[in-house]
């Protein structure tokens, strides 16, 4: 078989090569895979694509037109691919379900920490010969609340470390319960109690039509005053147009961002040499108590790899003719 791979950085390439221990042809792509792009797939069995490429309508109708039998995703979400229209085209998507919960949640933990004893602010300090701690005051999270919005395999990863770790009270909302989470003692409530109580709320959930800016300024206003809001899972269940305002009024005390509602046009590209013309980005960034981090919460050796296995065994068990359940979005 022959695969495509767009939007490829250094470290797709080496994880994946080594993966594929020479089954298949390979062809890197540093572009993302778009309407622009497609013609690229053109004499490829299957394509290999991430988060930010955009698999509309239009691409999957060309991509199904140019040969390409396998959409296969090295990532968990999905909200990037027209299922309908693959199904219609007859092309299975296969995705990686689970490939580093404990890297992911350990880094909203991160941005938790870094947020609340002002590490950023305090580091730029003492490399420049300042060691006043005069405005770097933070909280003990011992006894706070902290809200979990998503109790799958991360938010129950995420539970026990803010529970067990740090002797935090947590809730949780999620249309399924998990019964790990339970046996935590996590405490089931609504959307609305959730922002009502909680001093941190943290956000893992996927993102589909009911989770769509499922943080917006009415749920801002639900929220307490200096409310520490985390988002490691989806950029698309905040609205962003309403967080300047939230942090000019104080009402958002602290955000921590490792993902953003228009990210494909700026994360993990350098563009330290240009303007970022994303006006809404630029003002957020301006607050002081806003940390945010490129998309890299899954970012470590052993998610790499692991995406790297489970997307070559995704494209072998293809080829065989039998894609493992767990891993399969949609079949034809």
């Amino acid at each position: 078989m022959k695969v495509a791979v767009f939007s490829t950085k250094s470290y797709d390439k080496e994880f994946l090569t080594e993966a594929n221990k020479g089954r298949y042809e390979l062809v890197f792509f540093e572009t993302h895979l778009s309407a622009a792009t497609a013609r690229l797939a053109n004499g490829f069995d299957a394509v290999c694509v991430f988060v930010n490429d955009d698999l509309d309508r239009e691409v999957i109708a060309s991509l199904s037109k140019n040969g390409v039998k396998l959409i296969a995703l090295r990532c968990a979400g999905f909200n990037n691919v027209d299922l309908n229209q693959a199904k219609a085209a007859g092309i299975p998507v296969a995705r990686v379900p689970a490939y580093s919960p404990h890297g992911v949640a350990e880094h909203a933990v991160a941005l938790i920490l870094a947020l609340n004893r002002r590490i950023c602010r305090a580091y730029n300090r003492v490399r420049e010969g300042n060691f006043s701690i005069e405005g770097l005051l933070g909280f003990e999270l011992y006894g706070k609340t902290v809200g979990m919005m998503g109790t799958g395999k991360i938010g129950a990863i995420f539970a026990g470390i803010m529970k067990n770790g740090f002797g935090c009270k947590v809730l949780a909302y999620d249309v399924h319960v998990n019964p790990e989470c339970e046996a935590l003692g996590v405490r089931y409530v609504s959307k609305d109690e959730i922002f009502a109580h909680s001093d941190i709320i943290s956000l893992h959930l996927p993102l589909n039509k009911a989770t769509h800016h499922i943080i917006d300024a009415s749920a801002l206003e639900k929220m307490k005053n200096g409310v520490m809001l985390i988002n490691t899972s989806r950029g698309g269940l905040i609205d962003s147009s309403c967080l300047s305002e939230g942090l000019k009024s104080g009402k958002i005390g602290f955000l921590g961002l490792d993902v953003y509602e228009e990210e494909e046009t700026m994360f993990f590209e350098d563009l330290s040499s240009q303007p970022i013309y994303d006006d809404t980005f630029v003002r957020i960034m301006a607050f002081p108590r806003v940390i945010i981090t490129g998309h890299q919460a899954f970012f470590t050796d052993t998610a790499l790899r692991n995406i790297a296995q489970t997307t070559m065994n995704n494209i072998e068990s293809f080829e065989k003719g039998s894609i493992d359940p767990a891993n399969l979005v949609i079949s034809p």
